[in-house]
């Protein structure tokens, strides 16, 4: 189990077998309509490499660049995923590609890596976050020991003859506003559509002849490649297979969708997908019209159903003060079979969890006679150590079915030096998401939301502020000390004439003439 859920796992991999697979690349645009005029656009980009190549330099398709990284690290698999955003389940249904392309908010970097001992393993840690940091210009050297937690796979694969590839795939998934990609690029502000355009939710309980509330299940379905990305497809890479389709739309064979010509349409089996071979160096333009449903029943139909995700995972911050916290971890299972999942976190040494608070509550479930005390089937905690290491727990457990299962436990807050906060220590701490890796009834992954964390913060201004009043305060002690100690206290009476001294001047000038006469 742990093996696949370590961030960081040193281990003996066996050599792979060199084989003379030729290099080959594919590339996927899909997409698929989303409620309330979201579209999804996924794109992944997948090339093929020999490991003998790999081992000769012989650099085609695979970037040159990080297969020396991976060479000089010892790497053989890196996840290095960038990510922005959430994912809306309870909307959108489960995540793409089950959730295995996709990371937490921020930078998440998981490697397996030959290394004989956990030291060289660190070593080769090291060298890898600073090498990657500076191939692609981010502070993924700050990832040491105490943070141990765009989408690149790279991994051998073997088939049973014992033949391997090296394979690296990318994938990009966004989710993006059809209606605001449709706006004019000059005048972005969104303007109402005209009176005889607006399609009324008549089942609202206000719906009247002068109140419309819009038909969300209508807003936003009509688009084009052009509107979406700014400009058309023009042809597909030479280095691609042409075999393989490079576009895919998801929605029910009954919709209509106008291709451009010369592209060839071809519809899945399963009659909620088809995808378009496009011709080479020619433009390429897809129309998805608006739907003709009046009612969101027949509306429904023009939509692929989003599929039921295994798991919904929520987790948030409870308590309040300055010294102690809370976590609290929300998670449904809304079928009707049982799910075995690993539940990890990975928290900062400045969070000091209570293991002994650790508990779980059954909120709802079809089966009440399950005891929530069973429900943790085993444990797997380090604990941290300050300013060197991380907490890792990592969790197994089986939730019922149609079961909401709350997750909690009680945490200190660490009292940091006031070298150790950010520039913008009133913002707070970023907490990684949680891992959430389901084995059976399948095996999917899906991330929580991070958190921010509060921590006691310092009066930053305080150093200035005594320095300025202590050097105030030492200007005018010193001023009015030195001023009593130098300056002397003369009379009136006691001053020479000013007479005398013009008479002691003109006699020294006569006794200095006369002595220039006599020479």
């Amino acid at each position: 189990m742990r093996p696949c859920l370590t961030p960081l796992l040193a281990s003996l991999v066996p050599g792979l077998a060199a084989a003379a697979a030729a290099a080959d690349y594919h590339e996927l645009l899909t997409l698929r309509p989303l409620p309330f005029s979201q579209l999804l656009a996924s794109f992944n980009f997948k090339s093929n490499s020999s490991i003998a190549d790999f081992e000769a330099h012989n650099f085609r398709l695979f970037p040159r660049s990080l297969g020396q990284i991976l060479e000089y690290a010892g790497t053989r698999e890196l996840h290095l995923r960038f990510t922005l955003g959430r994912w809306d389940a309870e909307t959108w249904g489960a995540r793409p590609w089950d959730g295995t392309k996709e990371g937490g908010t921020g930078v998440e970097l998981w490697a397996w890596m030959d290394a004989e001992t956990d030291q060289q393993a660190d070593e080769n840690w090291l060298t890898l976050t600073n090498a990657l940091s500076g191939l692609f210009c981010a502070s993924l050297n700050f990832i040491d020991g105490t943070r141990t937690s765009m989408a690149i796979d790279v991994k051998p694969i073997c088939d049973q003859s014992g033949d391997c590839v090296l394979q690296m795939e990318q994938t990009i998934d966004m989710v993006m506003d059809v209606n605001r990609s449709k706006r004019p690029r000059d005048n972005p502000i969104p303007r109402p559509p005209p009176t005889h355009e607006l399609v009324c939710d008549t089942s609202k309980s206000y719906h009247d002849d002068d109140h419309c509330f819009p038909a969300d299940h209508l807003n936003g379905q009509d688009w084009t490649l052009s509107q979406i990305f700014g400009r058309p497809m023009k042809g597909t890479c030479p280095l691609a297979d042409a075999q393989v389709p490079p576009v895919c739309l998801q929605v029910p064979d009954s919709r209509v969708v106008y291709a451009s010509e010369g592209s060839a349409e071809i519809k899945d089996e399963s009659g909620m997908s088809r995808c378009y071979t496009i011709p080479p160096q020619s433009e390429f333009a897809l129309v998805l019209p608006k739907s003709e449903a009046k009612t969101p029943e027949a509306a429904a139909k023009e939509l692929v159903e989003p599929v039921q995700p295994l798991l919904y995972a929520e987790r948030s911050f409870t308590g309040h003060g300055q010294e102690h916290g809370g976590v609290q971890a929300i998670l449904t299972n809304p079928n009707n079979v049982e799910v075995e999942f690993v539940y990890l976190e990975s928290l900062p040494w400045f969070m000091r969890i209570y293991l002994h608070t650790l508990s779980t509550r059954i909120s709802s479930s079809a089966a009440p006679t399950t005891n929530s005390s069973e429900l943790i089937k085993q444990i797997h905690y380090r604990p941290a150590l300050d300013r060197s290491r991380g907490t890792q727990l990592e969790l197994l457990m089986r939730i019922p079915p149609r079961c909401t299962v709350f997750l909690t436990y009680d945490f200190e807050k660490a009292i940091l030096r006031y070298t150790e906060y950010p520039p913008d220590a009133n913002r707070g701490f970023d907490v990684a998401a949680a891992v959430i890796r389901t084995l059976e009834p399948q095996v999917m992954n899906l991330r929580t939301t991070s958190l921010l964390l509060y921590l006691p913060t310092p009066d930053f201004s305080m150093p200035y502020n005594v320095i300025i009043f202590t050097s105030t305060a030492i200007a005018l002690a010193f001023g009015g000390l030195y001023n009593i100690l130098v300056r002397r206290l003369v009379g009136a009476d006691e001053v020479a004439s000013p007479m005398a001294k013009w008479k002691l001047r003109n006699l020294l000038s006569k006794f200095q003439k006369r002595g220039i006469g006599r020479q």
